[in-house]
């Protein structure tokens, strides 16, 4: 918050608005690199705390990631540093402003997202949102928007990626999306838990019962993009149902927005079976993480067989998710990036010596 001479307390601060101007890149010492200069205006104060964040969290973590020095004085915005750092600055300050003028809430994560995107999406390509009425999702890397924009034009949606990267969030928010605006009439969720002609009648409970526990990452997300009671209502009534892979079999899914999780584990038998379900008026997407299979050894995916079979099939689109795109945690990023390096380095000692 601004004190009573107008600048905020930490000396380091910098915002957007509205208004920005970029004068020529001042002189530096021989030796250093130039340095350029933006300053930005905000119209409305009020905003001005919820952009920066509390106790100026926001504007510190756009000046660590990015590369910038800011001083902010009241609602007027000094930014320097180098001409790139100080464009992909002010862009994520008047996101961060938009989104404020808008009712918009966001966290230090969508902040990061917001440089993640900058860095990676072309300046007039916007971040793709889905919005319920509880939450608006907002992607945070530009294959995130990719993904969602898919999503939206696409009928069949393969979301392949390491853990984290939200391929599984963002197809249940979609999904939530859809059936709130009356696009579909229910959602359908399937994973596989065993192989086809798996024995459930050896676990406790009725079939919602056996197959919670395979399908916790998706109830998880259902319940953070939709209110609760309207979750347990639903699932009631059918309009969200769960559907183990090894029941699929016979049905014609229409106008349903339907996601299979965990897809990897699916044989290639049972992929087909899934994908030929497809009804009029439905969404179907199918998310997996290609590099974690967990099917008997020498087993065959129905994930790697799928895409690579349909990847030219008109209205079928592949969004392939990378280490750079995990928005978990930034360790978690890291842990993805060794198992890969890994996975290169094992992949070329068995090229040299098949050589």
């Amino acid at each position: 918050m601004a004190d009573k001479s107008g600048k905020h307390p930490r000396s380091g601060a910098l915002a957007t608005g509205s208004r920005s101007e970029t004068p020529a890149a001042q002189a530096m010492p021989a030796g250093q690199a130039a340095t350029s200069r933006v300053v930005v205006s905000l119209e409305d104060n009020r905003i001005v705390p919820l952009v920066l964040g509390e106790h100026d969290s926001y504007l510190a973590l756009i000046e660590q990631l990015v590369g910038v020095k800011a001083v902010a004085h009241g609602n007027i915005i000094s930014i320097s540093g180098p001409a790139q750092a100080c464009a992909t600055a002010k862009q994520v300050l008047e996101a961060l402003y938009a989104r404020a003028v808008r009712g918009e809430h966001f966290s230090a994560g969508d902040v990061e997202g917001m440089i993640r995107h900058s860095r990676s999406a072309p300046a007039n390509e916007g971040m793709a949102q889905i919005r319920t009425r509880k939450k608006v999702v907002t992607a945070r890397t530009a294959m995130q928007s990719n993904y969602i924009r898919a999503l939206e034009n696409t009928d069949l949606v393969f979301g392949l990626g390491p853990a984290g990267t939200g391929k599984t969030y963002l197809a249940v928010a979609f999904a939530a999306q859809c059936l709130e605006k009356n696009l579909v009439e229910r959602i359908i969720l399937s994973r596989p838990a065993v192989e086809a002609g798996e024995r459930l009648g050896f676990l406790p409970g009725d079939m919602k019962e056996k197959v919670d526990p395979y399908l916790r990452p998706l109830y998880d997300a259902l319940y953070d993009v939709l209110p609760p009671e309207k979750v347990e209502k639903a699932l009631v009534e059918g309009i969200i149902e769960i559907a183990p892979l090894a029941f699929m079999r016979g049905r014609t899914l229409a106008n349903a927005a339907v996601i299979l999780d965990e897809a990897q584990n699916t044989t290639p038998m049972q992929m087909k079976m899934f994908l030929t379900r497809l009804g009029e008026g439905s969404k179907m997407i199918v998310t997996g993480d290609p590099t974690q299979i967990d099917l008997p050894s020498g087993q065959k995916s129905g994930l790697e067989e799928a895409v690579g079979l349909l990847e030219l099939v008109k209205g079928i689109e592949t969004i392939r998710f990378q280490a750079q795109d995990v928005v978990r945690r930034d360790l978690v990023a890291r842990i993805v990036r060794a198992y890969e390096a890994a996975a290169t380095t094992t992949a070329a000692d068995k090229h040299r010596a098949r050589n």
